[in-house]
């Protein structure tokens, strides 16, 4: 007797969502504030602003992935 496939498919639809989300969490800490591209003392550096901007372009191209992924 095993699990239904209806079951196990979105079994594995929710933890490929919060593997992939647990991941860009993860990047974005680590380049945020291990990296110290999160910060700045004065004033903005060219790493800060690229770092906002890849992170919010990334964030986007995740929010439509999830949404497409989880679209019945």
């Amino acid at each position: 007797m095993g699990i239904e496939n209806d079951t196990k498919d979105f079994l594995v639809r929710i933890m490929q969502t919060i593997s992939i989300v647990l991941l860009w969490m993860m990047v974005n800490v680590f380049f945020g504030f291990y990296k110290d591209y999160a910060f700045f003392n004065t004033r903005p550096n060219w790493t800060n602003y690229l770092f906002y901007i890849l992170s919010a372009t990334s964030l986007v191209v995740l929010i439509i992935h999830l949404k497409r992924k989880w679209r019945l």
